[in-house]
């Protein structure tokens, strides 16, 4: 009779572990899908917003101020989804929900990371007026470089041997990117206006690479339990004030839209996709930093700017040179070593878990035995 109680014992500790395992499945498997959903937001941004502001400037835009305000000022979209879980949490609870999450420190912190965004938006556009995909790419695309340095700091970043070779690739990849980039330089920029654009351009690639890790930090620091709610409202926040400190740029658009190549409706038409689509990039890179790191977000960036050059070629008919063949077969061997590293130290992490939870289970029946 007690062999039978000590069995029985054990299997429902048995049991138990395995509804809890099931459980820590289930918290999982939403924010893996949240991982996934910010990682093509993110590709639809990085990828489409540089084409689009390109676009502007192509075409007869001419104002730097008014891209980078594009660059934020489609922030009201985030209301959408805040609505939509405002009205969930309504009728899921029953008492009063809440309207917002942000704390005190968290609107603060994501008003001073919102104007340093803004900075970062109007060296950015400038960047973009001036120089040649390629070269702007190339550019950005060190970012990776100046995240896991700052991410080393601020959030004391762990790093792999895969991540290590991911930031590698990634750098090999800019450097092979830069080879003949003086050839594909825009008619009617001076080289005063062309190397102005070039240091502009690494100052937003600096500036972003220290945004993301102290967005994490912030997160970190928090005493607010994180939510995906509350990471659209800090992005709602950060783009509200980094719109503010471009809203500068609004001046004179009814004589730009009036001689613009396009005409004036496709002009409003170019405006407010670069607004959504900008949109799609900012918060798919702090949903990345949500989900997993700054320096995932850093890296993910990176991944797609050979991406952005082929739409380039396909698009804008730029030379698709062999370099940038290279450059995007070393990004796409970047990706797959950072997710296979990732994968492996998964693995590797349950692999330990279940290797405690089965000497736990063995001497905790050794003990009743």
């Amino acid at each position: 009779m007690e062999m039978e109680m000590e069995i029985e014992s054990h299997v429902n500790n048995h049991d138990q572990e395995e509804l809890n395992r099931q459980k820590t499945v289930e918290k999982l498997f939403p924010k893996g899908m949240i991982l996934l959903l910010n990682c093509a937001l993110l590709s639809i941004g990085n990828t489409g917003g540089p084409l689009l502001l390109r676009l502007y400037f192509i075409r007869g835009g001419k104002r730097v101020w008014l891209s980078c305000w594009l660059e934020s000022g489609g922030w009201p979209i985030m209301l959408i989804p805040l609505l939509a879980s405002y009205v969930y949490r309504v009728r899921k609870s029953k008492e009063k929900a809440k309207l917002f999450f942000l704390t005190p420190f968290l609107f603060i912190s994501g008003a001073v990371l919102g104007v340093l965004t803004g900075v970062d938006d109007w060296l950015y556009a400038y960047g973009v007026s001036k120089l040649p995909v390629s070269t702007f790419s190339l550019i950005v695309s060190t970012h990776v470089g100046f995240t896991a340095g700052f991410a080393f700091l601020i959030v004391k970043q762990k790093f792999t041997s895969y991540s290590i070779n991911t930031i590698f690739l990634l750098t090999v990849a800019a450097v092979v990117l830069g080879v003949h980039t003086s050839s594909d330089r825009p008619n009617g920029i001076s080289n005063l206006e062309y190397f102005t654009g070039f240091f502009m351009t690494l100052g937003a690639s600096a500036l972003y690479g220290f945004v993301l890790p102290m967005v994490e930090f912030t997160y970190k620091k928090s005493k607010t339990k994180l939510t995906y709610t509350l990471v659209i409202e800090m992005q709602m926040i950060m783009s509200l004030f980094a719109t503010a400190f471009c809203t500068i740029g609004m001046i004179a658009i009814p004589r730009e839209a009036k001689e613009y190549e396009l005409g004036e409706t496709k002009y409003y038409t170019v405006l407010v996709f670069n607004a959504i689509v900008w949109q799609f990039f900012f918060l798919g890179a702090i949903g990345i930093i949500f989900s997993a790191s700054s320096l995932l977000s850093g890296i993910m960036i990176a991944i797609l700017l050979p991406i952005t050059e082929t739409l380039a070629v396909a698009f804008y008919h730029e030379k698709f040179s062999p370099e940038k063949g290279i450059s995007l077969a070393l990004s796409l061997w970047a990706f797959v070593s950072y997710f296979y590293g990732d994968y492996k130290q998964t693995k590797q992490l349950q692999q330990s878990i279940e290797s405690k939870t089965n000497i736990a289970n063995a001497t905790n029946y050794d003990v009743s035995a």
